[in-house]
């Protein structure tokens, strides 16, 4: 190994390092005293509810373990949103699980909470995957309603999509471990079997003191809305639990029963561990986002027996196409070589050279070409991003960058394949875009601690930020001296680099994790799993291209 890869690995598996600690900050929810809190109670928490709901936790992925980070610090925080989202396997069956974590403002609905929960849903949607409710939240969180109660994307729209997936005849199954109040309470009563636990559940659209403000009566809320009330007088819930254990194995048997699901038909077979040593992709991997390597040796450590077919070879070098299969599933790769390449130069004129992570003319034609491919004989997509970027310039425009753009811009827009992202390095501008960001509707998305998600580079955009702040001062008759210019770049660039920091993405759910690289295969095999659960009813069409 030289010195260079040595160098990569020490900073990739800092960045892990980092990514651990993180991870374990987040995962202690509201802290350690309101833990503790919540046992007093005789309550589990939210993760040791999903814990011991799924067959095996190891095996198993969570969905925006970081929503919500470093925002609403005025609100004393948000961790996961306040709400834990994972994809496991419940008697075999692979379920969705979404607990509510009383831990964190006792469960109350922030915005971002709103955004999570819906994600979840378009998770088992998508598809058609049994979803598993464990609600312990006080409802809405009030200070931020005015950001997540009426509009579209809001709180109402949960209760819209509990009834959609019950007309697609997908199985939701709520447990009402805590508070369920106001309009959160329609959640677990739109569901196809509803569960409370005595004593600490309860369910009610207002509580005893707003019923005592509303019309004067007085009665306390296990009375009002408890699980005898709900069990046994209004029938709202269908089971009587006697602690979170017993109903979570309530649960568990009801899922035990729910029949085989028609598949999707991909293609799958043995699964075989990728020759190359994994490990190696930290090496790989620079430590700048601004250096080439080569993406086929990435690709070799992701791929079943490192092996791969690829389509196009010689052709559009900058984005590589291939056949492969991740975990026994057969694929199709997209993904954007960093390494730079010689195109094929006239025999008078020497070869010119082509920067790597660029989208170019043929490389866009050939990943169009190639994605209409896996869709005509059912293949997955995964799209491997580092990408700058389209190529600028005379050149590029003259030859109708814009339109080849639009063609695999398109091709990815109408894909009925199940698509899966992962971003490994750069993934800036349209090139997002063309490569399936997150607004072209991956099953999954996620990226690896080296990412960076922004619509350029933070060294590019503090240059044209610092134009525009020089250009504004010296409006006001501000002398800008050297010194002064480089405080307000790097002022600026310490800004713009936190937004295209990972993590910023991953808080906003503009990716669903961020990930150890060694996981990539455990996510994109369950991924493609789930999809199989959901059979493709539309047929590939590109409606009108200008070719």
């Amino acid at each position: 190994m030289d010195l260079n890869f040595n160098k990569n690995e020490d900073h990739n598996k800092l960045l892990v390092s980092e990514l651990k600690k993180r991870l374990a900050k987040v995962k202690l929810g509201g802290g350690q005293k309101r833990i503790e809190k919540h046992h007093a109670k005789g309550k589990m928490t939210a993760r040791e509810r999903i814990d011991y709901l799924l067959d095996n936790k190891a095996n198993s992925i969570e969905i925006g373990a970081f929503a919500g980070d470093d925002m609403y610090e005025e609100h004393g925080g948000c961790p996961s949103g306040g709400v834990v989202v994972k994809i496991g396997y419940i008697k075999g069956k692979q379920c969705i699980v979404v607990a509510n974590d009383a831990t964190v403002k006792a469960g109350a609905w922030f915005p971002i909470t709103g955004k999570k929960n819906l994600r979840a849903q378009e998770l088992a949607i998508e598809n058609k995957l049994p979803i598993i409710y464990l609600v312990d939240s006080a409802g809405v969180y009030l200070p931020m309603q005015d950001e997540i109660f009426p509009d579209k994307e809001h709180f109402g729209r949960i209760f819209r999509n509990n009834a959609v997936m019950s007309s697609m005849g997908i199985t939701q199954i709520a447990a009402v471990m805590g508070s369920c109040v106001a309009g959160g309470a329609y959640l677990p009563i739109m569901s196809d079997e509803a569960l409370i636990v005595d004593k600490t559940g309860s369910i009610f659209l207002a509580g005893s003191y707003l019923v005592k403000a509303a019309i004067g009566e007085s009665i306390d809320n296990e009375t009002l809305g408890g699980a005898t009330t709900h069990s046994e007088i209004s029938g709202v819930t269908d089971y009587k639990a006697k602690d979170d254990k017993d109903a979570l194995d309530k649960i568990k048997n009801i899922v035990d029963k729910i029949g085989d699901f028609d598949k999707a038909g991909f293609n799958r077979t043995k699964a075989v561990k990728p020759k190359e040593n994994q490990d190696d992709i930290y090496g790989i991997l620079p430590k700048s986002r601004a250096d080439q390597y080569d993406m086929y040796e990435i690709i070799k450590r992701l791929v079943d027996n490192s092996e791969f077919e690829e389509y196009k070879a010689g052709y559009g070098q900058t984005i590589i196409t291939c056949y492969a299969r991740i975990d026994g599933w057969a694929v199709g790769i997209v993904a954007n070589q960093r390494h730079i390449v010689k195109t094929k130069g006239a025999k008078t004129k020497p070869a010119e050279m082509q920067f790597g992570g660029v989208i170019y003319n043929d490389s866009a034609d050939k990943a169009t070409r190639f994605i209409a491919n896996c869709n005509q004989k059912k293949i997955p997509l995964v799209f491997l991003q580092d990408v700058t970027g389209f190529m600028v310039g005379s050149k590029s425009e003259h030859s109708g960058i814009i339109k080849d753009g639009a063609k695999m811009v398109n091709a990815v827009s109408n894909s009925v394949v199940p698509k899966f992202t992962v971003v490994i390095g750069n993934s800036y501008g349209a090139g997002n875009y063309a490569m399936c960001g997150k607004a072209y509707d991956p099953r999954l998305i996620f990226a690896w601690p080296s990412a960076e998600l922004a619509v350029m580079s933070g060294k590019s955009a503090a240059k044209v930020l610092l134009q525009i702040e020089k250009a504004s001062l010296e409006k006001q008759g501000e002398k800008i001296t050297k010194e002064k210019e480089d405080e307000l770049y790097n002022k600026i660039k310490a800004r713009y680099d936190n937004q295209v920091s990972p993590y910023y993405a991953a808080a906003r759910l503009w990716t669903d994790a961020v990930i150890d690289p060694l996981e990539t295969r455990t996510w994109l095999s369950m991924g493609i799993e789930a999809a199989n659960h959901a059979p493709i009813e539309k047929q590939f069409n590109m409606g009108v291209l200008q070719v």
